[in-house]
């Protein structure tokens, strides 16, 4: 199935963002080794993209990010640097010598909706306890930022510097294990239906869709007598060992609250996707003229930042 052209409705729209680990493998099983390291890499990320993020989990195989971007560059490119750079951490703490993800990652962009926003945020603060791995959200061992929103306080983590390291190996140095690492801060933003509330009121939201989570979760697993797997068997976990099911569902294009904003974004992507069409057929016809529509990555040619014919030469 073909791949969909990417699409940001407008400056500062909130998306869903999902990568997943090859055959959905435990690659990111929790440690506190690879913790440290997926904020980190993830701090760094935001600071280099100015990527405005509103809530992030790591699951032992995969992860969610919801953060607001201006275009699909900037998404693009913070999602090849957070992707390749825990890859190659991934890889060098596992031994793993495959790729780490399964495919490029899936963003879906998400209404300005009061209620379509905190559906996809209540989705992502209840995981932990809806698959009934730990019995509350903050218990889950991995990288979650319910503990950063229920305390107001950034989570931190290090960034090495892996090419000095290289280096210092080059010339015989010896280095101590952190020599070369930096902090680096996840800064968490407001959601946008949120962004005119005082901070205490939003933590106290926050507190109270925690609750709400843990109490669903735990009527399911009383209604299937089934207990929690706990953060020490989490722990336990082979990173290298594949699931005898990955749970696999079809994704819409964007996620709304309503029937009529659903179809004001779908005609919205399919009168962009008509324009990159009509481009790209004048292109391949030879004219140079051709105009792709601004916020999209003609085949072989620069990210279209403004409405302007292509230059020959």
């Amino acid at each position: 199935m073909p791949r969909s052209i990417r699409f940001v409705p407008e400056e500062g729209t909130l998306f869903e963002i999902t990568n997943r680990t090859l055959q959905g493998r435990l690659l990111l099983v929790p440690s506190a080794e690879l913790n440290d390291i997926i904020l980190g890499v993830l701090g760094r990320a935001q600071r280099q993209y100015k990527i405005r993020l509103c809530a992030y989990v790591f699951l032992s195989n995969h992860f969610h990010l919801l953060a607001r971007v201006d275009d699909a560059k900037q998404l693009a490119d913070f999602m090849s640097y957070l992707g390749s750079n825990l890859a190659r951490e991934i890889a060098r703490l596992t031994g793993w010598n495959e790729k780490v993800w399964a495919r490029r990652y899936q963003a879906i962009a998400i209404s300005d909706e009061e209620g379509s926003q905190i559906e996809r945020f209540t989705y992502i603060i209840s995981h932990g306890v809806k698959e009934f791995l730990v019995e509350r959200v903050v218990d889950w061992p991995g990288v979650h930022c319910a503990g950063a929103l229920l305390a107001n306080r950034p989570d931190q983590g290090s960034w090495f510097d892996r090419t000095q390291e290289y280096n210092a190996r080059h010339r015989n140095e010896s280095f101590s294990a952190r020599q070369f690492a930096t902090q680096e801060t996840v800064i968490l933003d407001p959601l946008p239906c949120w962004q005119h509330l005082p901070k205490e009121l939003i933590r106290q939201r926050v507190a109270e869709i925690v609750e709400s989570a843990e109490s669903d979760a735990t009527r399911a697993r009383e209604g299937l007598d089934k207990v929690a797997l706990g953060a020490k068997a989490v722990r336990a976990q082979v990173p290298t060992e594949r699931p005898k099911r990955v749970k696999k569902s079809p994704a819409p294009l964007f996620h709304a609250f309503t029937r009529r904003v659903r179809r004001e974004l779908y005609e919205a992507y399919h009168q962009f996707l008509a324009a990159f069409r009509d481009a790209a057929d004048q292109l391949r016809s030879g004219d140079r003229s051709a105009r792709f529509p601004v916020g999209s990555f003609p085949t072989a040619l620069p990210f279209v930042s403004s409405l302007a014919p292509l230059r020959s030469g």
